[in-house]
């Protein structure tokens, strides 16, 4: 039997021009900055800075040029316009688009800073003190190729070995190669090249001046490896017959110790993010103040060039087909220019309301810092508060950073669900995280609180919530178990 069904669909489709304000939107400062001087590398038609002249009436802004006349009656002789010297301007040197669009009162300026040598490069610099014959060094190359960025090697030697063999027609075998890991492990910071975490703190206290403290250290990591993990002290005491305090100082040495070794690279080929604050909110007089950083409110215009370019085509009586042709190009450029000179706009407004509305209504926090007075808040609260979509205010939320007297803080930090308290009352959840937080602060380390334990202690606070909840914002936290959390 056949049946058929009508069906109706409402869908809604962004322009390429909201699709781009969108992108804009979401860009943090640093960011926001780069795109900006990309879009004026790419249109000669967007300038930095005022306009010299100011004028009453903007003639070109009043001008409709979309519907300049086609019609061959209109031609002219190519040479009354000069069509080159203008098209020439779309390779307008650097010099001319670059430009200092900083407020005179803002705080935060960039020191230079010269360009850093990558982690692997400086592991290959290392290399070269070393004296190697050829075959030596390509696979020590390899080695320090396969480095991750936290300073691990975690390939077998076996694939290493097929893999040299397969890609780059190096023919070796696996002595050779534990031969040449040997010599990596000697490259600095000490455990780099390890294949695992055992063997990287090994290496590490074998790089350490022997005393009988890192000789003890060294003999756990090596032969109780799985007991100190798991932090069974007792086991540790009872195995070695020595004092609690011999062990302690023991754990010490461990603890010294970078489980990561690649990771503390400042030259590290990851990119370390040098975080620009978006928005700054300060307290004057008792109230709270907020500003937009001002390099989020370049002063651009368009080129006053490129508009009389167009009133010359304008004005002229008759046009040629070349010229037309190169008057749609530069009509491109105007265009171009005006629509980001008002996306910039729109963005300015769309950030300021965006932060303005979620400082008022986290008022209480941001007048004294307590973050047990943050309330539970969502992405509708603030839509709703200034008439946007929620998507829009999340683009904000998710890439922005404000300055506070507190601190530098993401803004998506601020947001959070609603619990209910044992009053009934909607409580954050960052209000329990912080206080899940002080208590395992406050908790005697020598006998950590398991988690249906804190789960009590928060209900005696006022604050119902299960043992697998506490375990979900223990782990956002960051907080590991009790058993971990252990100490001599």
């Amino acid at each position: 039997m056949l049946k058929q069904f009508l069906n109706l669909k409402l869908s809604q489709k962004l322009s390429p021009q909201q699709i781009q304000l969108m992108k804009l939107i979401q860009l943090p400062t640093q960011a926001f900055e780069q795109r900006l001087l990309e879009e004026m590398n790419e249109n000669p038609a967007l300038e930095a800075g005022k306009e010299e002249d100011e004028y009453e009436k903007d003639e070109f802004e009043n001008e409709d040029y979309d519907d300049y006349d086609d019609s061959e009656s209109d031609r002219i002789e190519a040479e009354d316009i000069n069509i080159d010297e203008y098209l020439s301007n779309d390779e307008t040197p650097d010099y001319k688009t670059q430009a200092n669009n900083y407020s005179d009162d803002d705080e935060d300026r960039e020191t230079p800073f010269a360009a850093p040598v990558s982690f692997h490069q400086d592991l290959i610099n290392q290399l070269n003190t070393f004296i190697l014959n050829d075959e030596e060094r390509e696979i020590a190359e390899f080695l320090v190729g396969s480095i991750d960025d936290m300073g691990y090697i975690r390939r077998s030697v076996p694939d290493m070995v097929d893999d040299m063999a397969f890609t780059q027609g190096i023919y070796t075998d696996e002595k050779m190669v534990e031969k040449m890991l040997q010599v990596i492990h000697e490259l600095e910071p000490s455990g780099v090249g390890a294949r695992d975490l055992q063997e990287c703190l090994l290496l590490q206290l074998k790089h350490k001046t022997p005393t009988e403290y890192v000789e003890l250290a060294t003999d756990i990591i090596e032969n109780q490896f799985d007991a100190f993990t798991k932090k069974h002290y007792d086991k540790l005491l009872q195995k070695y017959n020595v004092s609690n305090e011999q062990l302690k100082k023991a754990i010490h040495e461990i603890e010294k110790l970078n489980p990561k070794p690649g990771g503390s690279f400042t030259g590290n080929n990851k990119v370390t993010e040098n975080v620009v604050p978006d928005f700054a909110i300060r307290i004057v007089d008792g109230e709270l103040e907020l500003t937009l950083n001002g390099r989020n409110a370049p002063s651009l215009h368009v080129s006053k060039d490129y508009q009389e370019m167009m009133q010359t085509y304008k004005d002229s009586r008759d046009k040629s087909a070349q010229q037309k042709d190169a008057v749609q190009f530069i009509k491109q450029k105007l265009d171009s220019a005006k629509w980001f000179i008002d996306a910039i706009r729109q963005r300015q407004e769309t950030l300021f309301v965006t932060m303005n509305a979620i400082m008022h209504y986290q008022e209480e926090y941001f007048l004294d810092g307590d973050e047990t007075k943050l309330k539970p808040m969502i992405l509708k609260d603030i839509a709703d508060m200034v008439g946007l979509d929620i998507s829009t205010i999340s683009r904000v939320a998710n890439s922005k950073y404000v300055e506070t007297p507190y601190g530098t803080k993401l803004i998506k930090e601020f947001f959070s669900e609603a619990m209910k308290n044992d009053q009934g009352e909607d409580v954050s959840t960052l209000e329990i995280k912080k206080i899940l937080q002080n208590t395992i602060e406050e908790e005697d380390k020598k006998k950590p609180l398991p988690d249906d334990q804190l789960a009590e202690i928060l209900k005696e606070k006022g604050y119902p919530i299960a043992r697998r909840t506490i375990a979900k914002y223990r782990e956002q936290l960051d907080i590991p178990v009790a058993r971990m959390r252990k100490k001599m």
